[in-house]
């Protein structure tokens, strides 16, 4: 046949060996998935940037300048946990943007890639499977968030909010709440079938109350000791924690410390295997 070549007991069509092709997709298929939807953000990446970076300046100038200038003159020199309430507040909010950010992302876009536009199948369809689709996924999910959350970093340290090598530690701290975040909403979205306006409780009913909830703009122990557990179960009170802990040095007991990071890192695997058992499940049929 002209233009096919036998070589090594596999069979080149076009000079192409798709045996090896194959071998590539099976090992680096995870990455193949992220590259795809990192080139698919160039459609919107005005957007994506212009919000990604302006929203730090607005959060903490309208939040932490303007409320804080209130709330210390009320506290006085003790400030919110021993310091100004912008720098108590700075690294919770930029986990809060982490937190809304990568469950915006898996939420319309896992729905979308099973029901409307359905890319998932296509590439089921070839030697990629359910784990690297879940896993690249998520990659170019915390891509999309290194954005604001490089952004609230540069803010942070351009204000003098706190020790610029702490302000630099929120990077992997919150690459890490997009991970637990992420594949936890990402399990959940992968098992709807049809859009009856479901889809938007995540954000209504989940991502809201946990911002509020969470001792984002006040210490968790100021709420009524009934909501401590929305705390507790909160991914972004456990990196709240950590962020502070690592900007300012809010007291924070190395046991405590392990328990934040082991609560998101529990979250992020137990969730991802579910979203791989999902996927496999839907993609299989």
């Amino acid at each position: 046949m002209s233009g096919t070549v036998q070589r090594r007991g596999l069979v080149d069509v076009g000079g192409v060996d798709h045996a090896a092709v194959a071998r590539s997709s099976r090992s680096w298929g995870w990455w193949f998935v992220a590259e795809h939807r990192i080139r698919s953000m160039r459609s919107y990446v005005a957007s994506w940037v212009a919000i990604g970076v302006g929203s730090p300046f607005l959060f903490l100038l309208g939040l932490g300048v303007g409320l804080g200038l209130l709330v210390d003159a009320n506290q006085g020199a003790a400030g919110v946990d021993g310091v100004p309430y912008l720098t108590f507040l700075a690294p919770a909010l930029a986990m809060a943007t982490v937190m809304q950010t990568a469950s915006q992302e898996n939420t319309y876009g896992v729905f979308g890639g099973f029901k409307w536009f359905p890319m998932f199948f296509a590439m089921n369809g070839t030697p990629i499977g359910p784990a690297h689709i879940v896993i690249g996924f998520q990659v170019s999910v915390l891509v999309r968030v290194l954005l604001p959350l490089v952004a609230f970093v540069l803010v942070m340290v351009l204000f003098g909010i706190g020790s610029a090598a702490g302000a630099i530690l929120l990077v992997p701290i919150g690459l890490l709440l997009g991970a637990a975040v992420g594949f936890a909403v990402m399990s959940w979205v992968a098992t709807q079938t049809e859009d009856r306006g479901q889809l938007s409780f995540i954000e209504r009913f989940v991502v809201v109350p946990l911002t509020l909830f969470s001792g984002t703009y006040f210490p968790l122990e100021t709420l009524p000791w009934f909501l401590h557990w929305i705390g507790w179960i909160s991914p972004l009170w456990h990196a709240a924690e950590l962020g502070r802990a690592a900007l300012y040095g809010a007291a924070l007991a190395p046991g405590m410390a392990l328990v934040h990071v082991g609560y998101l890192v529990l979250l992020a695997a137990a969730t991802c295997l579910l979203s791989i058992r999902t996927f496999r499940r839907r993609l299989d049929r």
